[in-house]
């Protein structure tokens, strides 16, 4: 233990209890009108992680010297919060969220339920499930956004915003088990213990789908009554409906770059130039285009930086718990830790240790995915749907306390589904 591993778990927890009273910063705005600026700033919790990432490197800098605080923050990986910002851009685009909607509301028509009932069902059930294909941040992207119009809005009740958000966090997060590329806590041992996406499909994938779909059902039982029709035609964004129909090839474009963005995905050089190519793109056909979320992604891409930067000194305390466990301690303490660290960082510190059984291989990954929406920074989507959705709740704000009260029932629900299936 060295002073500056020390120093790291003090300014993580720092982070963490930010996180949580990330929303009093908007009431101190209101309060303080002066500062405002600056309060609002602290309240977004997309900032809280890369806000208390400089100050550790500010921190370090003072005590080990400018050059090791530089080489520490250099030496780390940013590939995820670069892919997350990339794919949320990509898939938020009007040609791809248009031919998602179309494919939707075909399915939604044709099944025994009211339209926007059917609607909601399918985003919090079929989208998180695709996540398994098209990664769990493109996933919750087109989630949130088809789903934003009908139950973030003012009219539902705050507590079914809430349980309706913990079950999108939930399902997204277990929803990407069915292949062994698309979760973040699944790519960080897949390699390491041999695990294909046969493997995942046949010990976690069909245990995940289950609890997504009771998941769903659910809440969407909840929220029936509160579904009008007028809402089920939804518009991504103000103005589309004068907006000219999206050309096939224009739709075709877009969704070859998703599909190469979510190949590329452990390239960044390559995915990243793709994007350039896919910005030059959106501007040479800017008719058939609504704006970019450009602000909320760079913001993600903030947030997860910060967490990889934060993450990273952690492991000395982390590691020991990890290994000390019993298979299924192991999964309880995985969803519980989860909850203060993401996901793919715990599950990473697993695929370090020698010896571990199958059955504590099993437990590790089936605990952090099963806990993957109890806060913003248990799953690498998660502030991508908090950027997206956040304007739908009061004071335009997600309470930590809100989300966590929100995704008990489900977390629940998928850790009965990966212990007792």
């Amino acid at each position: 233990m060295t002073t500056i591993q020390i120093i790291s778990a003090i300014v993580f927890g720092l982070a963490l209890i930010h996180t949580f009273a990330a929303k009093s910063f908007e009431t101190l705005a209101s309060r303080h009108p002066r500062h405002a600026g600056l309060l609002h700033l602290l309240g977004e919790v997309e900032v809280v992680f890369g806000f208390w990432a400089f100050i550790l490197i500010i921190v370090m800098a003072f005590v080990s010297g400018g050059d090791a605080a530089i080489e520490y923050a250099e030496s780390r990986q940013y590939t995820e919060p670069l892919f997350v910002f990339v794919v949320m851009v990509v898939a938020a685009s009007r040609p791809v969220l248009d031919a998602v909607q179309r494919l939707l509301k075909g399915v939604a028509r044709v099944m025994p339920l009211r339209t926007e009932l059917a609607l909601v069902w399918l985003g919090l059930a079929l989208v998180p499930l695709t996540g398994s294909m098209i990664t769990e941040p493109a996933a919750m992207t087109l989630a949130a956004l088809m789903l934003a119009p009908q139950i973030f809005r003012q009219g539902i009740p705050e507590w079914l915003k809430y349980g309706a958000l913990g079950v999108l966090f939930v399902n997204v997060s277990i929803g990407g088990t069915l292949t062994s590329y698309a979760a973040p806590p699944v790519l960080m041992v897949a390699t390491t213990w041999n695990w294909d996406s046969a493997y995942m499909a046949s010990h976690f994938g069909w245990k995940a789908a289950i609890a997504v779909l009771v998941n769903a059902t659910g809440v969407s039982i909840l929220l029936r009554k509160y579904l009008h029709s007028n809402t089920s035609d939804i518009k991504p964004k103000v103005g589309d409906v004068e907006a000219p129909k999206v050309p096939l090839a224009v739709s075709l474009v877009h969704m070859i770059v998703l599909a190469g963005v979510v190949a590329l995905a452990h390239h960044p050089v390559l995915f990243v130039g793709l994007f350039l190519f896919f910005l030059g793109f959106v501007q040479a056909y800017e008719r058939y285009q609504s704006p970019l979320i450009l602000k909320e992604g760079l913001l993600v891409g903030f947030f997860l930086g910060g967490l990889v930067v934060l993450g990273g000194m952690q492991q000395w305390w982390l590691q020991p718990i990890v290994s000390s466990l019993k298979p299924l301690a192991l999964f309880f303490g995985a969803l519980g830790l989860t909850a203060i660290t993401d996901n793919a960082a715990l599950t990473y510190l697993g695929s370090l240790i020698v010896g571990m059984t199958d059955e504590a291989k099993y437990m590790l990954v089936a605990g952090a995915v099963a806990g993957g929406g109890l806060t913003v920074i248990a799953n690498a989507p998660n502030p991508a749907g908090v950027a997206l959705l956040r304007r739908g709740f009061k004071d335009e704000s997600i309470g930590a306390v809100g989300l966590l009260a929100g995704a008990l029932l489900p977390t629940a629900v998928a850790a009965l589904a990966f212990l007792a299936l």
